[in-house]
């Protein structure tokens, strides 16, 4: 593994949802890591074809990423305001792409599930402006990229 891509995968490790590669090269770059957008990229490419990343659409068709957890490929429910994810049970989609490739004898089948809608803290409120950071939750994160202090970048999934 290179120094840039381990730079891109400890970086990518700190997000807590996913970014897209410009992102991910910009919070590199106040990192003060010397890579370029190209690097970035290429990185993204081999993370995804090694499955060490999720990749989800935005909405003008941008590819995003996220580190894929120890335990393997998920499926995930995207806001579509404020960008939080949420990882959903997908054990259904698997069995029925697994069922589809058995049934037709095609191998090697990939499948792609995007889920989007918008989460309960980007809902207009119903209730005359109490939301739910007035009943003592937090407020929604809408992307502050300063590190905490463990070093992580914080974002919408925190």
């Amino acid at each position: 593994m290179t120094r840039q891509r381990m730079a891109v995968t400890r970086t990518l490790a700190s997000c807590q949802d996913f970014v897209s590669a410009q992102e991910l090269y910009a919070l590199l770059v106040a990192g003060d890591h010397a890579i370029g957008l190209t690097t970035v990229y290429r990185a993204l490419r081999e993370l995804e074809a090694d499955g060490g990343v999720d990749v989800v659409r935005d909405e003008a068709g941008g590819r995003l990423y996220r580190l894929r957890p120890a335990d393997g490929h998920r499926h995930y429910l995207m806001c579509r305001d404020c960008g939080r994810s949420r990882p959903v049970d997908s054990d259904v989609v698997e069995e029925w792409a697994g069922r589809i490739a058995a049934d037709t004898g095609f191998a090697a089948v990939e499948h792609t599930v995007e889920l989007t809608g918008v989460c309960t803290d980007c809902l207009p409120s119903m209730d005359g402006g109490r939301s739910s950071s007035d009943e003592g939750e937090e407020p929604p994160c809408h992307w502050d990229r300063t590190p905490d202090p463990r070093g992580r970048i914080r974002n919408c999934a925190s």
